[in-house]
């Protein structure tokens, strides 16, 4: 009976009668897209991006589908480099060994990457957290040396890239994925998206998981690095540690790792 509840329990259908109108003119829009298109049609109800995304999560748990079968796009920072064709139908293939560092941007169209036809030599699936890593290895020509498939989500994994790398995972099953993260709770957080899931996803959540294994910097290997290397954690890294601490699905060797950063107050990037 609250007014907030009542608002909350309005969107659900406002949400939906615009994935309505959207689906019927067989178009797709990205979250951002969609929120402008409420705001201009009911202000009184979304005033701000999370009443959108917090609906459309609302929308997915009740209805038991895809935010892609809504007609709502992933926005996606992604990309893709190294031992790679990708082929869609009736389309050119692109050869990612061949391509600049800044790789192959991963569209958040994920009908047209369930189309896609891929193959490849490479041996393993190599996960990069931060883009400028990615580039200096993807400059260095990494997969040459070690045939791998290099990508990175430019930080926190978005749905866009979660889903090429778990199509790369079912089409491969053989290839190993290896997650290089920065030795801190952000880093395995984003190590522990890929490999479990979002709760923030609700419905959505494991979906796209993977197996993904750990490849960096360990407490043990602290000792080779100059003392400079090493920052305070600061509150949203605690923060991070302590809701990862509190999962039921973290292994005993990363809740080792995270209680070691938290005992030290220290973290140590890439």
């Amino acid at each position: 009976m609250r007014e907030n509840d009542a608002k909350a329990f309005v969107r659900v259908w406002k949400v939906m009668e615009m994935c309505y109108k959207i689906l019927g003119e067989g178009k797709l829009v990205t979250q951002r897209e969609l929120f402008y298109k409420l705001l201009s049609d009911s202000p009184k109800y979304f005033s701000c991006q999370r009443h959108v995304n917090q609906t459309i999560q609302d929308v997915v748990s009740l209805l038991r589908c895809t935010r892609q079968s809504l007609g709502i796009m992933a926005s996606s920072r992604g990309a893709l480099i190294g031992r790679l064709v990708l082929h869609e139908p009736e389309e050119e293939h692109i050869d990612c060994s061949i391509l600049g560092p800044s790789g192959h941007a991963i569209t958040g169209d994920l009908n047209q990457l369930s189309r896609l036809n891929l193959s490849s030599d490479a041996r393993y699936l190599i996960l990069v957290e931060k883009d400028a890593i990615f580039q200096r290895l993807a400059e260095d020509r990494l997969y040459n040396q070690l045939p791998c498939i290099l990508i990175t989500a430019k930080g926190y994994p978005d749905i866009a890239t979660r889903f090429i790398l778990h199509r790369l995972s079912q089409t491969f099953p053989n290839m190993p994925i290896f997650a290089l993260v920065d030795w801190n709770p952000a880093g395995l957080s984003i190590l522990c998206t890929y490999k479990y899931g979002s709760i923030s996803m609700g419905l959505e959540s494991y979906r796209y998981a993977c197996n993904v294994k750990w490849l960096g910097l360990r407490g043990d290997d602290l000792q080779l690095i100059p003392q400079s290397a090493f920052q305070e954690l600061k509150p949203r890294d605690l923060q991070i540690a302590k809701s990862l601490l509190s999962s039921k699905f973290l292994q005993d060797t990363h809740r080792a790792e995270l209680t070691r950063m938290v005992e030290t107050g220290t973290r140590a990037e890439i």
